[in-house]
């Protein structure tokens, strides 16, 4: 049987994701203080610590491979009309912005991709917290399982 004290701390695992824009990286530190002091009391807390930091690596993988993916494109599109060779100081220097690149759309495709990301994980966390303080257990949809 669940108690509240059970239920908040996996509210609370799931909820201190959100200290990342408080604290660097608190999205990782937040939930695995809170899931390694208590994951021993309960099964229930060990799931969603588990779930959260999972969702949270995840995350970071997929952002990794987007921006990975992104920066090339931009940095091609606006390196593309500098001569590296015959370059004469800052009087000299213009960015000629005509038609714009292919490469420009797939880049700026991935950023808005990059930004439905975000609004979901930020979805998915609430709807989390809210099935821990319910009591329910809850899996994040495209999670890679690092901590089983």
């Amino acid at each position: 049987m669940l108690d509240n004290h059970q239920k908040n701390i996996a509210t609370f695992i799931h909820l201190s994701t959100f200290s990342r824009f408080v604290i660097p990286m608190g999205n990782f530190i937040g939930p695995v203080v809170l899931w390694i002091a208590n994951k021993d009391k309960s099964e229930f807390v060990d799931q969603h610590g588990k779930q959260a930091i999972n969702f949270q690596i995840s995350i970071l993988l997929y952002a990794l491979i987007i921006g990975t993916l992104t920066v090339p494109f931009f940095v091609f599109k606006f390196l593309h009309g500098i001569d590296f060779i015959d370059f004469h100081g800052l009087h000299d220097f213009h960015i000629n912005i005509g038609k714009p690149s292919p490469l420009l759309y797939i880049g700026g495709g991935l950023g808005v991709l990059a930004f439905i990301g975000f609004i979901l994980e930020l979805v998915f966390i609430i709807k989390a917290s809210l099935k821990a303080r319910d009591g329910e257990p809850f899996h994040y949809p495209f999670t890679i399982n690092f901590i089983k």
